[in-house]
């Protein structure tokens, strides 16, 4: 199923968010993404109305696995292009900033052949 970009980013940073803090609040969510906090709510209803999310009684959010799926997808997209651009001699932050608008857009069969090439070229570097 796809779901909307804006859904895709909230999802990976409230990935990150546990990552880096082991809980996530909306909060945080509002305060890492520079969003308010009712922009945030909303999107935080639709996520858990559509099974991406649950937010407990104390308001602390967790990915479910249809959730977490996405969310890893998209950081990994955005870890391995990002990577790729900053190789290629682009700057880190504009890298960051491509790859953040690129993980959304490009096709599986693209990121699955950029992955392969750059799997290969870390192979050709360790030998």
């Amino acid at each position: 199923m796809k779901i909307q970009e804006s859904a895709e980013n909230y999802l990976e940073t409230i990935l990150i968010l546990q990552r880096r803090n082991g809980c996530v609040r909306s909060i945080d969510i509002a305060n890492e993404l520079e969003f308010s906090k009712p922009s945030v709510s909303i999107a935080m209803r639709n996520l858990r109305e559509n099974g991406y999310i649950s937010i407990d009684t104390h308001g602390l959010i967790e990915l479910l696995p249809s959730g977490a799926e996405i969310a890893e997808r998209m950081l990994e997209r955005h870890h391995l292009i990002s990577n790729w651009l900053i190789a290629l001699g682009v700057h880190p932050e504009t890298a960051a900033k491509d790859a953040c608008r690129i993980e959304h857009i490009i096709s599986e069969e693209s990121f699955e052949a950029i992955r392969s090439h750059a799997n290969q070229q870390s192979l050709k570097k360790g030998l």
